[in-house]
């Protein structure tokens, strides 16, 4: 059994500067992610076109066979993107988009009719014949037809098999109608052979997604850039930029950030240059879509202009606040400073200080935990995953606050057992590995992993041991953790400010456990005040 150990008679600063900066932190995020951030106007409300997914309530996705979107439920979305838009882009034909056209031919609204290809020959068939008739029966809404989508880049179709299916599509379409294809830029410039095929060539210029992510001061341009480049290889040839826009939620890719005043920043920036240029474009998207999580992680599903209640995320003039509730935040710290002197029974003034400003710190990296949850948790066992690690981060970190607040007070301090930390350095080193591995659609939980992170720093700094001799897999995954979180910072090439906090907070966790406890100078104390 390992006795308890007494406290130190040097004075505690680097503790207390460690707990201020730890609260100061949290508190700052918060007050910052509140502030309105002056962004430069679009010069109109109005958007020329964007891509309608009707896929926004719960249950329903395009990948589920069973899922029909009701010509009522496409009625009450039109009717209020009309307000906003002159046109809408649809994907496919099936699960009721058909009726797109017509309804909105109603609203005053053009229609880029899309048509899915993918392996399957006989749904392709059935999509080009449906797109047909649908043609036929309102060619007077429709701008054209975009038969397939991103078709080379998902690798379902050769070129030359898409070829014949843009053939198939405008032998069956009326010939006023014309007829494209979508994917990503580069595959148009692997392949301008299809150019022969279409009447537009449709380009997807996503400055988040490239291979390397464009940050959103530099969004714009690289658009621009990109868009004179695919004029200059078809020349003679029109070109639409078929999808554009910027994400509000999900993990940062390199200096690429997906946020609200971003996405925000970037739209307004993108319409200022479309109108000087006077290009076809549509842009991503009207509604946000919960499914595309499940393909994309947390990004995916934030890409719309509207969320999935039909509610505008941000205005088109004036100034944007990321986190208009931001004193939620500042809530759940004052809870967290509560909670921490109610349950950890400071024996004195010292003690109850190092708690409140443990639990100020605390509340409010979990408050921060707790939005990325609203984000990124969709099915039950999400939450409940969710929330189990954040409640075992709250008590890891009321223990570890006990210990420290004990020592600063200078009565015995119990070392907290080395089975509460070997769990999180296992639980750090396992999606490290996913992060280095399988990132490129993980968030990156730092609320979580902050608390215990943090809190064994500062007891280690206090010269608490941990109960228990430090093991040879305490050391190894310790080791893991910090070569793991400098790995994910050279793939995000040093750039990506996330990436060094999920660094420093591996340090942190690592260097606790492989620098050994100072040895210092004892002092006995009685345990009373």
């Amino acid at each position: 059994m390992t006795p308890a150990s007494t406290p130190t008679t040097r004075s505690p600063w680097p503790e207390w500067l460690g707990l201020l900066l730890a609260a100061f932190a949290g508190l700052s995020w918060w007050w910052a992610a509140g502030r309105p951030v002056e962004l430069p106007d679009a010069p109109s409300a109005r958007i020329a076109c964007v891509s309608y997914a009707p896929y926004r309530h719960e249950g329903q996705t395009p990948y589920d066979p069973a899922t029909f979107i009701s010509p009522q439920q496409i009625d009450a979305d039109l009717k209020a993107l009309s307000r906003r838009f002159d046109c809408v882009r649809t994907y496919s034909q099936g699960q009721g988009l058909d009726a797109v056209p017509a309804i909105a031919g109603r609203y005053g609204m053009k229609v880029w009719m899309g048509v899915w290809i993918g392996r399957d020959a006989a749904a392709n068939a059935r999509e080009i014949a449906l797109a047909a008739a649908t043609a036929r029966a309102h060619p007077q809404v429709l701008r054209g037809v975009i038969v397939g989508n991103e078709v080379l880049l998902r690798g379902e179709q050769s070129p030359a098999a898409l070829a014949g299916y843009l053939r198939q599509a405008r032998a069956a379409l009326p010939p006023a109608v014309p007829i494209t294809y979508a994917d990503v830029w580069e595959f148009w410039l692997r392949h301008p052979e299809l150019a022969g095929s279409v009447d537009y060539v449709t380009v997807h210029v996503l400055p988040y997604w490239e291979d390397d992510p464009v940050p959103p001061g530099r969004a714009v341009q690289h658009v621009a850039d990109v868009y004179a480049r695919v004029r200059a290889a078809f020349p003679g040839k029109p070109v639409m930029i078929g999808e554009t826009g910027w994400p509000s939620a999900g993990r940062p890719r390199q200096g690429a950030t997906a946020s609200l005043v971003n996405e925000a920043r970037y739209l307004r920036e993108f319409l200022r240059y479309a109108a000087t240029v006077q290009m076809p474009y549509n842009v991503i998207e009207a509604f946000d879509q919960g499914w595309k999580r499940a393909q994309e992680g947390t990004v995916g599903g934030y890409w719309g202009i509207f969320d999935a209640q039909a509610q505008p995320k941000f205005p088109m003039q004036g100034p944007v606040t990321e986190v208009p509730r931001w004193w939620l935040g500042w809530l759940a710290a004052a809870l967290g400073g509560g909670l921490f002197v109610l349950l950890g029974r400071p024996r004195g003034a010292r003690a109850a200080a190092a708690l409140v400003l443990a639990g100020i710190a605390s509340g409010a990296a979990l408050a921060w935990q707790v939005r990325q949850m609203l984000y990124a948790c969709g099915p039950w066992w999400e939450w409940l995953l969710s929330s189990a690690a954040c409640a075992a981060a709250l008590v890891t970190t009321l223990v570890l606050a006990r210990a420290l607040a004990a020592a600063m007070q200078r009565v015995d301090v119990a070392p907290p057992s080395r089975s509460w930390r070997f769990p999180w350095l296992f639980a750090l080193a396992y999606y490290g590995l996913l992060l280095v591995f399988d990132g490129r659609y993980r968030d990156f939980p730092l609320g979580l992993f902050a608390l215990p992170a943090v809190g064994y720093a500062l007891v280690a700094l206090a010269g608490i041991g941990v109960a228990g001799a430090r093991r040879r897999e305490d050391v190894l995954l310790a080791v893991a953790i910090i070569l793991l979180a400098a790995l994910v910072l050279i793939q995000e090439r040093g750039i990506n400010p996330v990436a060094w906090l999920w660094l420093g907070l591996s340090v942190l966790l690592g260097a606790a456990v492989l620098l050994p406890p100072r040895r210092v100078a004892h002092q006995q104390h009685g345990t009373g005040q």
